[in-house]
């Protein structure tokens, strides 16, 4: 890697397409040297970049080792306030991301979004009636601005003022005029976050602010101003203009892609699923840097201490060895493994706050100006995409709508944003475990200690969180109208990643699982009639449907194909709700059915919906291409992720102690349990994310025992060593694991 390449991701060409310039150079020069900014090392695969990110003994964020007194966490550096902990290497970062953390779990956040709700519908009232704005100077600057500056405790009349120079200092290239006005903003910033200290450490309130000032470090000494003005400059600065990029990135897709948005607006709980591929494919921190610290190498490739490094989670997050197709948005994709939060000690504690900023954005847009379309001749793009990716202008027009006023926080919205509502997390214990088909299990289940379940729809799913860690989605086949139980069936996969055999293993009454939902990404919509074909476990969302349209006095088709009859759960089912409309095809009788003739009986107005096996789906979808009835077709896949996962046999689990040193508790873990599970009462301040071993968030230094790996992050030698451990799906190899937490 002597040879100079001609690499700069501030050009022109990278600024046009970031992702087919990265692509470009994976393919032909993964890691390379160039002159451009001083020089420095480029790097472009995922493996590579979550490699140097985690790995602060070799690669450095601090202004230190740069030997420059500026930002040296991207390329080329810059002025600015020092930011902690992120331009700080463990273990200094360590005790300012402590302070942190607890103020950003989710659950920290959940308590703040009717303040977001309120805010967001506050600044969309502004606009509605005028049937235009710029999104980003209406929307999704101000709103982070206002949330983040209202959660630290900053007055109202700071907002504007603050929210400026930071989107200043991110738009604009290093060293330009508009750069350097963003610095002079800065140091007003500087100013009013010493103001505000000073203020709370003689008056407290609840804000952010409060509790930061009112810390102490581990010594018993109380924090400095200058630590504190550097920690909450960085909360501002991340809680800004990140998310308004995210934001106007998503809008502007929308727009170019109408059928995407109508998908999300027809199925709005697919916005969780889809924030993480929002995400991934327009990431607003396009690239970081590190310094090295000692002679190692990249891919293969040697570099020496002192060497810049680029780690471009843009790249990364395109990388197609881990993102199949990574230049396609699929709104239903698993991309929780995406970078744009970065990876390891730096990785953004925000990210739950940023999520639910985000959310509302998007929701008030979906719900109140849902033909909003954007004036792409206005569109004005960031300068350059090199570091920050975004938007300095996004006119639009929508027809106008009407205001909601100061009153509609949550809970007093209108009906329609109820549908984009967060799904919760609760413990349900499982009432009855029963085969009703060859490899298929059914199960009843009941809200642990009792009440209510949430309210679904069909086509409505629940996910599982299994006591492996495994993460799996099972639709709901039950009555709607009984909220005192659900019922799923899982069909035993033998060559499948674990999941559905976990599920059996562990399945029977008395049981409790951890789930979350119910969250419908296949929603029933009003029909004049309707044809419903399922194919094996498939008929689990459609038997609810064909209930439900039957008691509609819906005019309504069914056709169950299976295997054979003793392969085919809930046939009676299906015959009892739609009687001689439901037609039972089982392959080894009747042989495969005849598509062409099914849905040849689709009128114009038929609402077609199809689950089962992705070659039958496959099939159904060509040949309603070949009738011209696509647009009347819903499709539920059942498929596994992208994500890797680690197989192993979840009846193997033994119960185990886990101490925490620095709180001194010591928790008992049973085998049915998850580790993070049983941490989390005792330790609320938390950092997670994922809960499936990829991200990083949770890793956690082992001070004695031997881990259990379960995650798909850590390297062999990691392993081996037993340093540290993720522990949302880690459990431990020996009776008492000892925890830096």
């Amino acid at each position: 890697m002597t040879q100079q390449i001609d690499f700069d991701h501030h050009s022109a060409a990278c600024t046009a397409d970031p992702v087919a310039y990265y692509d470009s150079f994976r393919e032909r020069c993964p890691v390379g040297r160039t002159a451009a900014h001083g020089g420095f090392v480029y790097t472009t695969r995922y493996a590579d970049v979550t490699r140097i990110a985690r790995d602060d003994d070799t690669f450095s964020s601090s202004r230190a080792s740069s030997g420059e007194d500026r930002v040296a966490i991207v390329i080329p550096s810059g002025p600015g306030l020092e930011q902690y902990p992120i331009e700080l290497d463990p273990p200094q970062a360590t005790e300012y991301r402590d302070l942190i953390n607890p103020l950003l779990t989710p659950e920290a956040v959940d308590r703040l979004r009717p303040m977001i709700a309120r805010h967001a519908t506050r600044v969309v009232d502004a606009f509605i009636e005028h049937g235009s704005a710029d999104f980003v100077r209406d929307l999704t600057n101000p709103l982070p601005a206002a949330v983040t500056l209202d959660w630290l405790g900053f007055p109202e009349e700071d907002w504007a003022l603050l929210a400026g120079p930071i989107h200043d200092i991110f738009a604009a290239p290093a060293d330009s005029d508009r750069a350097r006005r963003g610095a002079e903003g800065l140091a007003y910033m500087e100013r009013r976050i010493r103001e505000i200290v000073r203020l709370r450490r003689a008056e407290p309130t609840s804000d952010a602010t409060s509790v930061l000032a009112s810390q102490r470090r581990p010594d018993g000494l109380p924090y400095d101003e200058d630590e504190l003005v550097s920690v909450i400059g960085l909360l501002i600065a991340g809680g800004v203009d990140t998310t308004t990029s995210l934001t106007g990135s998503v809008l502007v897709h929308l727009s170019r892609h109408p059928e995407q948005r109508r998908r999300l607006i027809e199925s709005p709980d697919l916005l969780d699923t889809a924030t993480e591929e929002f995400l991934r494919a327009f990431a607003p921190s396009q690239s970081m840097a590190r310094t090295v610290l000692a002679d190692t190498e990249i891919g293969g490739c040697p570099v020496r201490a002192g060497e810049r490094v680029l780690i471009p989670w843009v790249a990364a997050n395109h990388d197609p060895a881990v993102f199949p197709d990574p230049a396609e948005v699929r709104l239903d994709r698993d991309a929780t493994r995406h970078l744009s939060f970065g990876i390891g000690t730096h990785r953004c504690a925000g990210a739950h706050l940023a999520r639910a900023m985000f959310r509302e954005m998007i929701t008030q847009v979906l719900t109140r100006l849902p033909e909003f379309q954007v004036l792409e001749d206005g569109l004005v793009a960031y300068p350059t995409r090199g570091n920050q990716s975004g938007w300095d202008a996004i006119p639009a027009i929508f027809p106008p709508g009407p205001r909601l006023g100061a009153g509609s926080a949550p809970g007093t919205q209108p009906a329609f944003t109820s549908s984009f509502t967060k799904a919760a997390s609760f413990e349900a214990v499982v009432t009855r475990a029963e085969p009703v088909a060859d490899g298929v299990l059914a199960l009843t289940l009941a809200r642990a200690g009792g009440g209510e379940l949430p309210a679904w729809e069909p086509g409505a799913h629940l996910e599982f969180r299994l006591p492996s860690g495994r993460v799996r989605q099972y639709s709901l086949c039950g009555d709607p109208e009984r909220l005192d139980s659900y019922r799923v069936a899982v069909l035993r996969e033998e060559n499948g990643r674990g999941g559905s055999a976990e599920v059996h293993e562990i399945a029977r009454e008395g049981v409790t699982v951890g789930v979350r939902g119910p969250r419908n990404h296949f929603p029933l919509v009003a029909a004049e009639d309707y044809l419903f074909i399922a194919g094996g476990i498939g008929i689990t969302p459609i038997l609810a449907m064909a209930r439900a349209a039957a008691r509609r006095g819906s005019p309504l088709r069914a056709v169950y194909g299976g295997r054979s009859r003793a392969s085919m759960a809930f046939g009676d089912e299906l015959v009892e709700c739609a009687g001689e409309r439901a037609e039972l095809v089982p392959q080894d009788e009747f042989g495969l059915p005849d598509l062409d003739t099914i849905l040849g009986s689709a009128g114009p107005a038929t609402a077609i919906y199809c689950c089962g096996p992705s070659g039958m789906i496959e099939a159904v979808e060509r040949a309603c291409a070949r009738l011209g009835i696509g647009d009347q077709l819903h499709v539920e896949r059942f498929t596994a992720g992208d994500a890797p996962e680690v197989l192993f046999d979840p009846a193997a689990n033994t119960a185990f102690d886990v101490h925490l040193a620095r709180t001194g508790r010591t928790v008992r873990v049973e085998p049915d349990r998850r580790l993070i599970e049983a941490i989390r009462e005792v330790a609320p301040g938390l950092s997670y994310d994922c809960e499936k071993g990829y991200c990083g968030a949770c890793e956690t230094r082992v001070l004695a025992g031997t881990p259990e790996h379960r995650d798909s992050l850590l390297t062999a030698e990691e392993r081996e060593a037993g340093r540290t451990m993720m522990i949302c799906v880690g459990r431990s190899s020996s009776p008492r694991l000892v925890l830096d937490l």
